[in-house]
């Protein structure tokens, strides 16, 4: 039966127009790499989406009370094991193994945190959701093997490595507890004040990451470069954070870290029509399974 409620629909909306603008951003990131070491994308991203949380809860924010202190923990853990530990460590597995390798191993983590919120979180079990968590997952993993298996101008082929893998399985790890301290941390706070909360964290934990990487001789990228990636940034971490913890409140974590997986779905026909990337007939394959199995979750009956 299919879960219509208001709250529920708009946690479903905005978790797809989060993985619609985090497509977006990765594109533009992708389309720069050349120019930009990642840790500066992720120190820009999170300094330039501090200010607009500021505005934000300024025009928006409610008259509740202060966020408890167990809330305050959740989400400040949140932000640090997924944009921060999560995403750096999933480039460096990248860097090792590749995206055909690296991504269907960390692109798993909705599984894990399924199992998280059925058995711990108690989220009640639906055959019909769990089949739609495979599904979408496996249509992600194809949708990326598709774009890898079609050679890109200047791409680079990479083989297999222990410490890649490993990486690769701790960015898994990484991404399902954000998801679940995400969920369970904003469930009685206001998301918006929430998420400032998050950045106002992450852009703490950038002071020491940008020091570092500028005693260790990281280049400053030129000025277009800068306004790409605040651009991207601005779209993919100011508003898509979001819509990130406004979906995980409302759908839970189960839902959440499906629907927030799916920007691959997104990506692809971004970077057909802007990047002139191809994908083959297992990309389009793994469309078709994706929309297949995030259907199947939201009925999650």
């Amino acid at each position: 039966m299919l879960q219509a409620t208001p709250e529920f629909i708009l946690g479903a909306v905005s978790g797809l127009l989060s993985a619609f603008l985090y497509a977006v951003s990765i594109n533009v990131y992708k389309s720069q790499s050349a120019n930009i070491r990642p840790v500066a994308v992720t120190i820009i991203k999170m300094w330039i989406s501090l200010p607009f949380m500021i505005v934000l809860v300024l025009l928006l924010g409610s008259a509740s009370a202060a966020i408890p202190a167990d809330a305050a923990v959740l989400l400040s853990l949140s932000i640090i094991t997924g944009a921060l530990v999560g995403d750096t460590t999933y480039l460096m597995a990248q860097n090792r193994i590749g995206v055909s390798h690296a991504f269907p191993i960390a692109g798993a983590h909705p599984i894990m945190t399924y199992v998280v919120a059925v058995f711990f979180l108690g989220e009640q079990f639906a055959l019909v959701r769990a089949s739609g968590v495979l599904l979408a997952v496996l249509g992600i993993i194809l949708i990326s093997r598709g774009r890898s298996d079609i050679p890109q101008e200047g791409q680079e082929r990479h083989g297999l490595s222990v410490v890649g893998i490993g990486l690769a399985i701790f960015t898994l790890t990484q991404y399902s507890l954000a998801a679940v301290l995400t969920s369970v941390g904003v469930s009685g706070v206001d998301p918006i004040e929430g998420n400032l909360l998050r950045i106002i964290v992450g852009s703490a934990v950038c002071i020491p990451a940008f020091i570092g990487a500028t005693q260790r001789g990281m280049p400053i990228p030129s000025r277009r470069v800068t306004k790409l990636v605040v651009l991207a940034g601005f779209l993919g971490m100011s508003i898509g954070s979001v819509f990130y913890i406004v979906s995980f409140k409302y759908v839970g974590a189960a839902v959440g870290s499906v629907v927030a997986s799916t920007s691959p779905l997104f990506a692809v026909p971004i970077s057909l029509v802007f990047l002139k990337e191809r994908v083959s007939r297992t990309g389009v394959v793994g469309i078709a399974v994706t929309i297949i199995g995030v259907f199947l979750v939201l009925v999650g009956f």
